[in-house]
């Protein structure tokens, strides 16, 4: 009986830390503001108004988060990047009388009004020649199983 009542302290002991670390409560959300999701490492918050991920872990002195850095905002910076260096390039061709390679227009296909992202979409002519393209492989599958399913009459 004692070795169960030692035990069953011993249990407690252990437990009720536990517990009580798994009830501290996470900072607060501020109206809705943040989401927390658990992660090994500690808490990911996600600001709803700005989109900026964070880690949150607790510490002697109280939860403290750390900023995870956005890839998006680098990869957006260099397509810019890359845009504006690629169009450059296009005028340097056109200005030294060089032709621009096949299916390269000299205007770029997404561009920047503001902080709005604007596509060019193809013309009609552009998609009349997809048209034209699609209808004759089309065809040409038609025919190629017509010509299958007589191959195979002919054999039976």
């Amino acid at each position: 009986m004692l070795r169960v009542a030692f035990a069953a302290l011993g249990v407690g002991l252990v437990v009720a830390p536990l517990v009580a670390l798994a009830q501290t409560p996470p900072p607060d959300s501020e109206n809705g503001r943040y989401s927390f999701n658990q992660v090994p490492e500690g808490l990911l918050r996600l600001d709803g108004r700005t989109g900026q991920v964070s880690l949150c872990d607790k510490r002697a002195a109280g939860w403290s988060c750390q900023a995870v850095p956005d890839e998006r905002n680098a990869l957006e910076a260099e397509i810019n990047r890359l845009q504006s260096e690629t169009a450059k390039l296009k005028k340097e061709l056109i200005a030294r009388g060089i032709p621009l390679p096949s299916g390269t227009s000299s205007e770029p296909l997404i561009g920047k009004k503001g902080d709005d992202l604007v596509l060019k979409l193809p013309s009609d002519a552009d998609l009349d020649r997809v048209m034209t393209f699609f209808e004759k492989m089309w065809r040409r599958l038609v025919e190629m199983v017509q010509g299958m399913q007589r191959e195979m009459d002919k054999k039976s």
